[in-house]
């Protein structure tokens, strides 16, 4: 058991399980540095870091500490789709072609914008090899998303589009909007600048690293430890035989190392869904703007109400195919099904992150919630110590 850190912060009354909750991540599940946040709408109720920002433990994580959330990111690109189908830029059911008429190509001509985001298009891997560098020349990197054959029969199964899905979702984005905006920008301009939430899409020049925060990876004999693991075995059979949808999904175009991961010249890359860094507050910021209906996210009440909804328009089976376990997707967000529970019930919606970040949105209570840490666990889906401190914010607020 490690020794508790000093815990800062503040805490609503009645919510003060959630501090011992994420003190208990510390003593018990070896989290390096952290934070967690919850918000009732624009009102904060839990707001807490605590550890360290650096493997060495040598450098306190802070306030401000921002870190990569890896696919946490996924939820922000989805309110940022939320918005422009809110200005009648994008409609869920229309084909993506109808915006985009080179994605036709290969029999794509009947992919609805909802298809390509709920991870059904077939578009989980790329036929070629495409270099980080390569993803900043949007004009090409269209033309190659644009050309690449669908590796199932779109609309029929569902498997995760881990790298792809913001490259597609950005070149739909910027062929709707007016202003020609990239994802990361419109997010910027249209959803993080109004909640007032500090998490890019693109990390700015204008932000210092020393705000961000090292990544480390779960290795040596924390491996074993069955709480910070659950990759299905033949998600590791497919990668070392470098072979199978799960190992094309993953590997292409390659996210590096951790430690590249936190590099500038990885995080300034602009890729949705992917890359986006911040912290716990500024995803409970943005969840609980959409929970709790503030009126400051430009998203219309009826788009809300079909995010939030418990019986989704999705009816392919929910075995993933790319993750090779039992999930739900729903408009760019995963929904709370099966033995991946979050929330008061099934209106819940979030993204989980690599190695364990968490963001979501609860309406039914009106609370959204944030998780950050550095120290990368191996859960596909269900960290035990964002369930852990997801757990304790529903046991307060339902009291």
């Amino acid at each position: 058991m490690s020794p508790a850190p000093s815990i800062h912060g503040d805490v609503a009354a009645g919510f003060g399980p959630v501090a011992d909750a994420f003190r208990r991540n510390f003593t018990e599940h070896a989290e390096i540095g952290a934070a967690v946040a919850v918000y009732a709408g624009d009102q904060p109720l839990v707001d807490l870091w605590a550890g360290h920002r650096d493997r060495r433990r040598a450098v306190r994580w802070e306030r401000d500490t921002i870190v990569p959330v890896f696919s946490s990111s996924k939820g922000l690109s989805a309110f940022t789709l939320a918005v422009a189908v809110s200005r009648g830029l994008l409609d869920y059911e229309s084909p993506v072609a109808k915006y985009w008429p080179e994605f036709a190509a290969h029999g794509k001509d009947r992919i609805t914008v909802r298809q390509l985001i709920d991870h059904q298009a077939g578009l989980s891997g790329l036929d070629r090899i495409v270099t980080l560098r390569e993803l900043t020349d949007r004009d090409t990197l269209g033309e190659l998303l644009a050309a690449q054959k669908p590796a199932w029969r779109p609309g029929t199964r569902h498997g995760y589009h881990a790298l792809t899905l913001g490259l597609y979702q950005s070149e739909l984005l910027r062929r709707v909007d007016p202003a020609g905006r990239t994802l990361g920008r419109f997010f910027a301009e249209e959803v993080a600048g109004p909640v007032g939430a500090e998490v890019f899409i693109g990390l700015p020049a204008t932000e210092p690293m020393e705000r961000v925060a090292q990544l480390s990876a779960t290795k040596g004999l924390d491996i074993l430890r069955y709480e910070l693991r659950d990759v299905p075995l033949r998600i590791g059979a497919e990668v070392y035989a470098k072979r199978g949808l799960s190992y094309a999904a993953l590997t292409n175009p390659r996210p590096g190392a951790p430690a590249r991961a936190a590099r500038r010249d990885f995080l300034e890359i602009e890729w949705p869904g992917m890359n986006g860094v911040g912290n716990a507050r500024a995803l409970a910021q943005i969840y609980g703007a959409a929970a709790g209906r503030t009126g400051v996210l430009p998203i219309d009440d009826d788009i809300l109400d079909l995010l939030a909804a418990a019986d989704t328009a999705d009816d392919v089976p929910a075995d993933d195919l790319v993750l090779h376990t039992k999930s739900r997707y729903h408009l760019g967000f995963r929904k709370s099904r099966g033995s991946f529970r979050f929330g008061s019930d099934k209106r819940a919606y979030g993204t989980t992150g690599l190695g364990g970040s968490f963001g979501f949105a609860d309406p039914t209570s009106g609370l959204g919630f944030g998780y950050s840490m550095n120290r990368l666990g191996m859960a596909i889906l269900d960290d035990v110590r964002s369930r852990n401190l997801r757990d304790a914010v529903m046991e307060c607020a339902a009291r």
